[in-house]
């Protein structure tokens, strides 16, 4: 479950003031809703993509025997 600012407060921030794990919970959110967004929408998404990008993309962390390999999100 994720824990965080909703997309509401997000809107009214820029994306380069988000936290990586609002990035990557989004990206995923909008990832798997995909087929359904409006234009409004993709752009948005569009719009973290490239914040992902241009901070070098999510961190790539190893896994060991006290988390996985993935941002959690809460």
């Amino acid at each position: 479950m994720y824990v965080g600012r909703d997309m509401t407060a997000l809107t009214m921030i820029p994306k380069n003031e988000w936290t990586e794990k609002e990035l990557a919970y989004f990206h995923h959110l909008f990832q798997q809703t995909s087929p359904y967004l409006s234009v409004e929408g993709v752009t948005i998404h569009r719009e973290i993509v490239e914040e992902i990008i241009d901070r070098g993309g999510l961190p790539k962390m190893e896994a060991d025997w006290t988390s996985g390999t993935r941002i959690q999100f809460d």
